[in-house]
């Protein structure tokens, strides 16, 4: 075929030769852009995730006054019930107050070493020696356990004179409470 005839064919069938040019277009098109496809997929999930954080974290912000004052509220708590461990007066006198609560006598108080603080809290230990009839010792448990400071009892051992049963019980505790350094 030569020029003239293409030009008349054309001439003859405008609509066929513009959708073949349109087609033969679009078919080139989609063969080019085709490794763009999983970068635009790609891109839009990531979009998406990132929309759907943003969307949960508005919904989270709503309370998020409420949630920090509730975190203050407790920090505030768990500051008064801490110790500090180079204080040893009022250390003591939790556990001299602790005696006359409870009708306990205690025999011995010393505080022990002072582990290295790894965080913001640390355990500061006691041992303490004590005497008196098997209720009055576990109320002092009791006392202390749910007492004005955290307590960890690590060790506790009782003993009774076996020869009476009307003497007073001997209680050994090394314990722990939580303070600061």
């Amino acid at each position: 075929m030569s020029g003239d005839e293409i030009k008349a064919a054309v001439k003859k069938n405008p609509i066929s030769v513009g959708c073949a040019v349109v087609a033969v277009g679009l078919i080139a098109a989609i063969y080019f852009r085709s490794d763009q496809i999983p970068v635009a997929n790609a891109e839009l999930d990531q979009k998406s995730e990132e929309a759907e954080r943003y969307a949960l974290n508005i919904k989270n912000a709503e309370e998020l006054k409420a949630q920090y004052d509730t975190i203050v509220a407790a920090t505030k708590e768990i500051d008064a019930r801490l110790i500090h461990a180079n204080q040893l007066g009022p250390n003591s006198q939790f556990f001299y107050k602790l005696e006359s609560e409870t009708g306990v006598k205690m025999i011995s108080f010393n505080p022990t070493s002072v582990a290295k603080a790894k965080s913001l809290y640390m355990p500061v230990g006691f041992s303490v020696t004590l005497q008196g009839t098997f209720d009055q010792l576990l109320q002092y448990l009791h006392v202390l356990e749910s007492g004005a400071h955290y307590c960890r009892v690590q060790n506790a051992s009782l003993s009774g004179n076996s020869g009476s049963r009307t003497m007073p019980l001997t209680m050994v505790l090394s314990l722990d409470l939580l303070g600061l350094p």
